[in-house]
């Protein structure tokens, strides 16, 4: 096993109805360490940068509207297999799809306001933690 940094957001939904710790429980009790956080808004700069991935896709200024909608937590999180493991946890985009005890399955409101955000990879969490936090800023 070896230990990763994966990237995760705490997303607007959640921020609005005070779940930042009931989220970041489920994280710890997954064995994952928070190694950097911060609360946010999101610029609408910000969040078309973040999702640029997106950018062709239908739902994309819905995405950019949702994310920029309140505060969210941006979160480096610490751990072995840290993107798999928090990939688990977090449950699949579609909460109705998510297996229970995860993330989405008990504090997701729909498939747009998921609770969460997570890597998909370690490439993709090397430059998704590189957009929102300096290096000095993760303190493991």
């Amino acid at each position: 096993m070896t230990t990763e940094r994966t990237f995760s957001i705490i997303k607007p939904d959640a921020t609005r109805r005070n779940l930042t710790g009931a989220v970041t429980k489920m994280l710890e009790a997954a064995g994952l360490r928070v190694v950097a956080s911060k609360r946010i808004h999101m610029t609408q700069e910000q969040a078309e940068g973040f999702y640029a991935v997106h950018k062709e896709r239908p739902f994309f200024g819905e995405l950019v509207s949702f994310m920029i909608s309140g505060p969210v937590v941006v979160q480096v999180l610490e751990g072995e297999n840290a993107m798999a493991r928090n990939r688990e946890v977090m449950g699949a985009t579609n909460p109705a799809n998510a297996e229970p005890g995860t993330i989405r399955k008990e504090l997701a409101e729909s498939i747009e306001a998921n609770t969460v955000h997570g890597s998909d990879s370690l490439e993709n969490a090397a430059t998704e933690i590189a957009y929102f936090f300096k290096p000095e800023e993760i303190v493991g």
